[in-house]
């Protein structure tokens, strides 16, 4: 039984990585797509679950079947991100809002010069026009959460800052709402100087540290 399971494992896991590698036509560096991994995962998971039911003349069998259906769920969820990835790196091209996927999700990094004023609140004509976009993204994509975050540079109290901070965050929520994404699917935190990126000792640094980030992913 032992070696049915790991040869099942074995087989699906060997198949899926085999024939799923991708060119990430961004970076043009090669991978395995997160459809692909997903699928792996799923449909090894499958095949144990369909080995260890029924008798023993059906175990084959079932470890075939359940590689299949588990297979098809494992995709699922990051099919529906990649396509999701994919439209959101279109919309946002030349926007100066970064992209960046970190497994079912994705990561946009607003920079303080693409959103609002030294010490503001209020979002400036192409902050609208960047929230948009992924407003238009959003409601394509409805089983998607974004979890928005504001953050800030260390100059000021820890007070203002984090204050100012819930206010940027809470600023792009409401775009969003305004725009017709659904309000369940939206959160707003503000985390002020508490999560730097990079060091607070310089401009550059600091300039990297004025953010807001929207980070997506599926609903639960």
């Amino acid at each position: 039984m032992k070696k049915l399971m790991y040869a099942a494992t074995a087989i699906v896991l060997g198949v899926s990585v085999a024939a799923c590698t991708t060119t990430n036509p961004y970076t043009g560096e090669s991978r395995i797509s997160n459809t692909a991994g997903g699928a792996g995962l799923g449909a090894a998971t499958g095949a144990i679950i369909g080995a260890v039911a029924g008798g023993k003349s059906a175990r084959v069998e079932g470890a075939l079947v359940g590689a299949a259906a588990g297979g098809l769920i494992g995709g699922g969820i990051g099919n529906y991100m990649d396509r999701q990835e994919t439209k959101l790196r279109s919309q946002l091209q030349s926007s100066g809002v970064s992209v960046t996927r970190n497994g079912n999700q994705i990561v946009l990094n607003m920079p303080n010069d693409v959103t609002f004023g030294v010490g503001e609140a209020v979002l400036s004509s192409r902050a609208m026009q960047v929230l948009n976009s992924v407003a238009l993204v959003a409601k394509e994509f409805p089983q998607t959460r974004l979890n928005i975050y504001g953050h800030t540079d260390n100059t000021g109290s820890a007070q203002f800052n984090m204050q100012l901070s819930q206010r940027r965050a809470d600023s792009v929520s409401s775009y969003l709402f305004n725009q017709g994404v659904n309000g369940y699917r939206i959160s707003a935190a503000g985390y002020g100087l508490t999560n730097p990126v990079a060091s607070n000792a310089s401009e550059a640094g600091r300039a990297q540290n004025r953010r807001v980030e929207i980070v997506l992913s599926p609903l639960n």
